[in-house]
């Protein structure tokens, strides 16, 4: 009878476990094919639960996952090769970073850093049509206004902009044909920045002029209810 009573809890103990292991899985398959929805148009994400987001959101979600870039004008990059974390992402064409670029390196290094604890969880990326170091860095009375740090000089490119002021940054260049495939115009106006989630997918866009205690919520809340 004891023998009989081990077998049944046996049995009930690898149900509980195949039970426990089998709630990952589902989730992982239900928010794939919730993505895969969203991204279809099936599925109107923010239609049918609302937002309390500052950034807009993105619908549908664009995908840098098949892009190759080049590193920094370099070797060839998939976005996966990056680490697998939240991404500011700053999207930027032509030869010269004036002011709004500036404003936007400098907004996004502030709010990355005031992020604390959750500082290592998000990474920003510079997307650019052309090599970092061959785009000028201008300095200009409008950046100086904006106090985007050190004011660089006028022989400054990009690539020495980043190295000296913002250590950290991964910058990726694009040609512009794929660029505007990826990220059109309209989807990219020179007033916003990106957040990429972990697995590439570009979700929101910020306007420069939000108040950046409200993105600061706005990735918290993504932060905390992500678990990447």
């Amino acid at each position: 009878m004891s023998a009989g009573n081990d077998v049944v809890k046996r049995q009930q103990g690898r149900r509980v476990l195949l039970l426990i292991a089998g709630i990952p899985l589902s989730m992982m398959l239900a928010a794939t094919l919730l993505w895969w929805a969203v991204a279809e148009g099936q599925f109107d994400i923010v239609g049918a639960v609302g937002t309390a987001n500052h950034g807009e959101l993105i619908v549908p979600p664009k995908s840098v996952s098949q892009s190759t870039f080049s590193d920094d004008g370099a070797a060839d990059l998939l976005w996966e090769d990056l680490p697998a974390k939240w991404h500011l992402l700053i999207v930027h064409r032509g030869e010269l970073c004036e002011a709004v670029c500036q404003q936007q390196l400098y907004q996004t290094r502030q709010i990355h850093i005031a992020l604390g604890k959750d500082f290592n969880r998000v990474g920003r990326v510079v997307l650019t049509d052309l090599p970092a170091d061959a785009i000028a860095v201008t300095s200009t009375a409008e950046a100086a206004s904006e106090a985007v740090g050190v004011a660089p000089s006028v022989d400054a490119t990009l690539a020495d902009w980043i190295a000296a002021e913002h250590a950290g940054v991964t910058a990726l260049t694009l040609p512009l044909a794929e660029m505007e495939q990826l990220i059109p115009t309209t989807l990219a106006p020179n007033g916003h920045w990106y957040v990429v989630d972990p697995a590439g997918w570009i979700m929101m866009q910020v306007a420069n002029d939000l108040y950046y205690k409200d993105v600061i919520s706005d990735l918290r809340f993504l932060l905390k209810n992500s678990g990447s």
